[in-house]
């Protein structure tokens, strides 16, 4: 962190809905990718101005609940991130992360999967970096079966418009991104979304 630079909320391009959107994509994002996760003292209140060790943080800000969702968010992302092995068990060795999508530079969307050997579930991590949703999306998956989303930054909890796979979504025996499964997705804006096989 370098004094002067700013806020993440106010790095984030658009108007005050997609700035937000955007800032609670990017922690799914960070606390989905591989690597130990650093919040700067105020992100998790999407502090608007930097952060100013004679102050102390804007707790005020809690009233707006746009700043709530973001509180929420992350707390509900250190949650997840404990309880998911797939998340933290291989955090730094190659066979924890594997890519599934890097190269839809059309749709602004990638996906990977995080693993943690064979006797954990495997979580799939999607981000839609556009205010498009994306519906019919298909990724594919290593395993058959329903997938529960288990997180989407886009939920109206957290200050997003509600767009979802309404929960779980069934895997079809359709060939997509080199596995014999695949998902066919909805893509919410500015979001990214987590799913595991579910029952395991």
């Amino acid at each position: 962190m370098v004094h002067g630079k700013g806020s993440l909320l106010n790095k984030m391009p658009g108007d005050r809905w997609q700035r937000f959107a955007n800032l609670r994509a990017y922690f799914g994002f960070m606390w989905g990718h591989p690597g130990k996760k650093l919040l700067f003292m105020g992100g998790e209140i999407a502090q608007e101005r930097e952060w100013d060790h004679d102050r102390e943080l804007d707790w005020r800000l809690l009233d707006d609940p746009a700043h709530a969702g973001i509180q929420r968010l992350v707390r509900d992302l250190n949650r997840i991130y404990v309880t998911e092995p797939a998340l933290h068990r291989l955090d730094c060795h190659p066979r924890g992360f594997e890519w599934v999508i890097a190269d839809d530079r059309s749709n602004s969307v990638f996906a990977f999967l995080r693993l943690a050997g064979s006797k954990a579930p495997p979580v799939l991590v999607v981000c839609n970096m556009t205010p498009v949703p994306r519906r019919n999306y298909r990724v594919g998956v290593p395993r058959p079966g329903a997938w529960r989303e288990i997180f989407n930054s886009d939920s109206a909890f957290y200050g997003g418009s509600n767009l979802g796979n309404e929960g779980q979504v069934r895997s079809a025996a359709v060939c997509s991104h080199g596995h014999a499964q695949s998902l066919e997705l909805l893509l919410p804006p500015l979001a990214t979304i987590f799913l595991r096989p579910d029952g395991e």
